[in-house]
This record gives C-alpha cells, structure tokens and sequence, in this order.
C-alpha cells in the first residue's frame, strides 16, 4: 500500500477448496471516515474473526469494509424423509372428527408438502471446527488482495483526474498573477483622478495621496494569497505522488480547505472582472477535487 493511491471503494473476492469445504469469500468496501469493518462468517468460525479483522486492517486505513465467508454446501446424501413425522401427520389428520364438518382427504402427495416432511442432507457446519485457520486466512487475504488492487486502479484514475483540475487551477492562477500588477496600476489611477476631480482645482496633499494610494495597493494585493496558493499546490502534488502510509484523503481535505480559504481571500481583494472569472473558475475546480478527495482512503 506505501506509495498508492487508493479509493475508498472497492471489491474482491476469492474461493477455494480448505480441507474437504468449499468456501467463498467476498470483500466489499465504501466510504467511510474511519476503519469501520462488518465481518460474516459461519458459526464454527467465529473464533476466527480477531484474526479475519486484523488482517483487513493491515491492508485498509479507511472506509467501511463488509466481509462475508460463506460455506458452498455440498448434499451429503438424498433427500430424505421424515417417515415419524409423516406418520404422526397422518394420525392428527385422521383424528378429526366428522362433526367438525371438515372434507378431510388424505394422500400422500399432500403428506409430503407438509414442513419438515421431506429435507435435504447438506454438509454440517460443524466440521470446519477442526478446519485449519492458516488457510481459512489465506483465502482472506486472496480476497483482500483483489480488493486492494481495485482500489488502487480507481485510486490511480483518481489521482490524474485531481492532477488535471490542478492544471486547470494553476493556469488560472497564472492569469491572475499576469493581471494583478496591472489591476494594481488602473485602481492607482483612478483613485488619483477621483481626487483630483473631487478637489475641484484645490491643491491636494501629496503625501496623503501617497498614504491612500499605498493603503489601496496593499487591500487589493494578492501577491502573498498567490505565493501561498502555489504552495499549496506543490503540497498537493507530493501528496498525490507519495501518499506514504497515512490515510492520504484527510492530507488532500486539509490542504483543500486551505486553497478554498485562500480562493476566497483572492476573489474578495479582486475588485476586478477578469480576476473574478478566474476566481469563480478556481472555486469550481476546488469543489470537483473535493468530492473526488472524500473517496480516497
């Protein structure tokens, strides 16, 4: 798992003969915050679920992991039937009495549709108490290893599909690193006309037009929301190509949540049309990733 990318989704399965049993096993996995497993097995293998657990945790860090190990049985013998039982059936049928005005029509057809009459010798549960374990695991742990891979292929399609909103963002934040100085210049502008035009011919204080000016640049400067952007990014990018052994999907929600909050930042220092578009396209590109991230593990 060191290196992968894996979702949260997934499913594997694995069959086998152990000992003189068949057994099937199915692994099946959905979102989920936190390692949540649902573990089925026969009764004569119960004792065996510490184990069955221990081994999914091994291989999954989150996501609510349904597995289920069933017996394919085998008929032992024919049917068989229950010839007291049909008897005494017989008995109780007879034993009514003509006065309760019953039509009571006896034949053997119909004995033989009544419950538990006849029944069918399948292979008793039991006999897997003495099953070994060893392989009962091995068979687990084919299965997990087959849901593993599938959650590594969906992990992988993941991983170019956020990469690619990536591209989309940094290309937005090109353009807006491209229109800020300039941006910065027109407000400075017309800032300077706006007083002129309001002093009326009255001199104006050129220091304090400097102050305003300055004060005007640094509320609309996004240079640092910009470089911190950036950062992220490249954050976002190691996390995608070295996810490590940690759970990589809250790493990718936390450094999210940052990119959402500097977007923000951005869009309300913009004052500026073209700036806003490139925002709005950010924010929406943001959002994909973050419903692609809630299905990483």
């Amino acid at each position: 798992m060191i290196g992968t990318l894996q979702s949260m989704t997934g499913y594997g399965n694995a069959d086998g003969m152990v000992a003189s049993h068949r057994l099937s096993v199915e692994v099946r996995s959905v979102n989920h915050r936190f390692f949540t497993p649902s573990i089925k097995l026969p009764p004569a293998l119960t004792r065996m679920e510490t184990d069955v657990r221990e081994l999914l945790r091994r291989h999954v860090t989150r996501g609510h992991v349904t597995l289920s190990l069933r017996i394919e049985r085998e008929m032992t013998e024919g049917p068989r039937i229950d010839v007291k039982r049909l008897l005494a059936y017989s008995q109780q049928l007879r034993a009514i009495p003509e006065s309760a005005g019953l039509a009571v029509q006896i034949d053997l057809a119909s004995l033989l549709r009544l419950p538990e009459v006849v029944t069918s010798a399948f292979q008793d549960d039991s006999a897997l108490a003495d099953v070994d374990p060893v392989a009962v695991l091995a068979l687990v742990t084919d299965a997990v290893h087959a849901l593993v891979r599938m959650r590594e292929a969906e992990g992988t399609r993941l991983a170019q599909y956020l990469l690619d909103r990536l591209v989309i963002i940094e290309g937005a934040l090109d353009r807006l690193a491209a229109r800020a100085p300039g941006r910065l210049v027109e407000q400075r502008d017309r800032l300077t006309a706006a007083v002129q035009e309001l002093a009326a011919g009255v001199a104006v204080d050129a220091q304090r037009l400097a102050q305003e000016i300055a004060i005007l640049a640094d509320r609309y400067d996004v240079a640092e929301e910009l470089s911190r952007f950036a950062s992220h990014n490249e954050a976002c990018r190691v996390a995608i190509a070295s996810p490590g052994t940690e759970a990589v999907g809250k790493r990718l929600g936390f450094i999210l949540q940052e990119m959402v909050r500097e977007a923000n930042t951005t869009g309300s220092k913009a004052n500026d049309a073209a700036m806003q578009r490139d925002v709005v396209l950010i924010k929406e590109e943001l959002e994909r990733m973050r419903e692609q991230v809630e299905n990483l593990e």
